[in-house]
C-alpha cells in the first residue's frame, strides 16, 4: 500500500476514499458489519486485510470478530477475483455427466487450480454444490451466463468467448 515515491499519507488516503464513502451511509456500530464488508466489497473487488482493519476500527469491533465475518461467508473474499467468475457444477448430474473433464480442461486452459485467480486476474475458477440446470448438465456459468451440455472441446469454445 505504502509507496517509496514520498507521498505515502496520499496514496494511503485514495487507498481508503471507497472505504469512507461506504462508511459514511451507516451509524458506524457492529450491527452494521456485514452491509459495510457487502458495499466494501463491491468497491474492491474484494477484502483486503488493511480495508478489514479499517473496518474494525470504525465500527469497533474487534478484527477477530471482522476476520470471522468474512471467512464464514463464502460471498466474501480475501484475495483479488478475475474480472470472470467461472462456475463448474459439480453436483450429481454434471458429475455423472463429465463435470470432472470439463474442470480438468478449465485448469489446464486457465493454469490454475479450482479456486484460483489467473495472474492477469481475467478469470477465477470455483466449483460448486449445484447450479440448479441439471437437464443441461455438464454446466458451467460465467459471470450470469449459463453455458450447459459441455464436453472438454465445447468448453474451450466457451472459455474463448470470454478471453477476447
Amino acid at each position: 500500500m505504502a509507496c517509496s515515491c514520498g507521498n505515502a499519507e496520499e496514496n494511503q488516503e485514495k487507498y481508503f476514499a471507497p472505504l469512507k464513502k461506504v462508511l459514511e451511509n451507516y451509524d458506524k456500530k457492529a450491527k452494521d458489519l456485514i452491509p459495510v464488508l457487502q458495499e466494501t466489497q463491491e468497491e474492491y473487488g474484494y477484502l483486503p486485510q488493511e480495508v478489514l482493519e479499517e473496518i474494525a476500527k470504525s465500527l469497533r469491533v474487534p478484527f477477530s470478530q471482522v476476520y470471522g465475518v468474512v471467512t464464514f461467508y463464502s460471498q466474501f473474499h480475501l484475495e483479488p477475483r478475475g474480472e470472470n467468475i467461472i462456475r463448474i457444477c459439480m453436483g450429481t448430474a454434471c458429475h455423472v455427466r463429465g463435470a470432472d473433464k470439463v474442470l480438468d480442461t478449465m485448469k489446464e486452459e486457465l493454469g490454475i487450480d479450482d479456486g484460483e485467480t489467473t495472474e492477469d486476474l481475467k478469470f477465477t475458477l470455483e466449483s460448486v454444490a449445484c447450479i440448479g440446470a441439471c437437464g443441461l448438465a455438464p454446466v458451467i456459468m460465467v459471470n450470469d451466463n449459463t453455458h450447459g451440455l459441455l464436453t472438454p472441446e465445447t468448453t474451450v469454445e466457451v472459455l474463448d468467448q470470454y478471453r477476447g
